[in-house]
């Protein structure tokens, strides 16, 4: 019945955001309530445990949280102190603009988690500065595009918390411990990402800026180095439950390991990071009652969507666990008996294909769970999989023909987009497969394995 159950919610998911293009939270919510009388008499208790669930997960708040911390450092100018920094720092190596959408696109993306917005956001500063230094219109926008996949790699992201919204991954790995091997394996994708530059670069004979043409680094640093303490906030609590500190402090009789883990690092980094955000930005602060009110309205609309497909996507992971899927998928395996090198890889190509139409976080609410049971089931560790699979689903946003990356890439330097189609898959999805099956095979090293 869990199988079954599956094939309804992706096909529900798929339907509603693709064929009526509507948007993913109601997916989630119409394949939620489709999938809930498979379980005939226990149909309300699986109804009433699957939101139960859902409401009392600490994931679906600290989603809703980045994505408003967000929408607060946009309005209050940080984002563009960051930026600032970077220019400064990266401007005078070859392929500047370059490297610099990579590293914003990377410190961005950990704060906003979609590929589209962090494409836009960080291509419309490097795009046109990419153009200026003599970079092709379609090399530009094939980095811009890849680089905004970043988004759904490094933690914390929207997709890191679809996972750990799954209820079987939420009983196997710790948030730390998978925020940890998120970032190692988002730093293979970023050194893959710096080769692709370096080739792109050393093709196109890129030369580096005159540092006449350059803010110097004492001056942005001076205007905008309050906006690196916002990341203060994400340090404090992965350093105190995690690493030398925390086995310091969990020796002191009055605190203890009781204590360090009764902090849940997916409550506290984006509380901390929202309230340093209103410290940092404190000058820009609505002035009145009515301001602030029309201040938080006009955030509203950026996580009504998410808030739902998180909710319901996690919802939906227990009712297809407690329909019994994963004891479905584990008899599959056995049966096909695959070896597990080629599990991976079939799975890779299988969810990036799924990565076209829909996006990182639709892709992982679609058959993040399923593809999860299936890797355990082939004999990989829980946390393992939980990293493989958020990796080859960032693939999204370089996935022809559906990802908005593309087009608003294209758009911002002027390329066409179908001609980049074929290599964006040749430089970017297929190299990140790689990546998600060497991790796999233990080839790439993962911290807790």
């Amino acid at each position: 019945m869990g199988i079954i159950a599956l094939i309804i919610f992706v096909s529900a998911l798929i339907i509603w955001s693709v064929k009526l293009r509507r948007n993913l939270g109601e997916g989630a919510l119409v394949g939620f309530l489709a999938i809930v009388p498979l379980g005939g008499l226990e149909a309300p208790s699986l109804f009433f445990q699957g939101l139960t669930f859902a409401s009392t997960f600490s994931v679906l708040y600290a989603a809703i949280a980045f994505v408003f911390m967000a929408y607060v450092i946009d309005k209050f100018g940080i984002v563009d102190r960051l930026l600032a920094i970077l220019n400064s720092l990266v401007g005078k190596l070859p392929g500047a603009p370059a490297i610099m959408d990579m590293l914003g696109s990377t410190a961005l993306g950990t704060l906003s988690g979609g590929d589209s917005g962090n494409t836009a956001a960080t291509g419309s500063i490097t795009g046109p500065w990419m153009l200026r230094s003599k970079w092709k219109k379609d090399n530009a926008a094939m980095t811009m595009v890849g680089n905004g996949g970043l988004a759904s790699a490094f933690p914390p992201t929207t997709s890191m918390f679809i996972v750990l919204g799954f209820a079987p991954v939420a009983a196997a790995v710790s948030t730390g411990e998978y925020f940890l091997a998120l970032l190692v394996a988002g730093a293979y994708q970023l050194l893959h990402r710096l080769i692709v530059i370096g080739f792109f670069v050393k093709k196109q004979n890129i030369k580096a800026f005159t540092s006449e043409s350059l803010s110097p680094l004492s001056v942005s640093f001076k205007n905008g180095w309050t906006s690196l303490l916002l990341y203060v906030g994400a340090i404090i609590p992965l350093v105190i439950t995690i690493g030398p500190l925390a086995d310091w402090l969990s020796g002191i009789p009055t605190l203890g390991e009781e204590a360090l883990d009764s902090i849940d690092i997916v409550m506290w980094i984006p509380t901390l990071m929202i309230i340093l955000a209103f410290i940092i930005g404190r000058k820009s602060l609505p002035k009145s009652p009515h301001e602030f009110s029309a201040f938080i309205r006009k955030s509203i609309p950026r996580f009504t969507t998410i808030g739902a497909l998180i909710f319901f996507a996690v919802a939906s992971s227990e009712v297809l666990t407690q329909l019994g899927l994963s004891d479905n998928i584990a008899q599959i395996m056995d049966t096909v008996n695959t070896p597990a090198w080629l599990t991976v890889f079939i799975l890779g190509i299988g969810i990036t294909i799924i990565a076209g139409p829909l996006t990182s976080t639709g892709t992982l609410t679609a058959v993040g769970l399923v593809s999860y049971e299936i890797l355990v089931a082939a004999g990989f560790s829980p946390l393992i999989s939980a990293v493989v699979v958020l990796t080859f689903a960032s693939t999204s946003a370089q996935m022809p023909p559906a990802s908005g990356s593309i087009y608003i890439a294209s758009g911002i330097v002027g390329a066409k987009p179908e001609l980049i189609f074929v290599r964006l898959i040749l430089y970017y999805a297929l190299p990140v497969i790689l990546i998600g099956w060497l991790i796999a095979m233990g080839i790439l090293p993962i911290p807790g394995q």
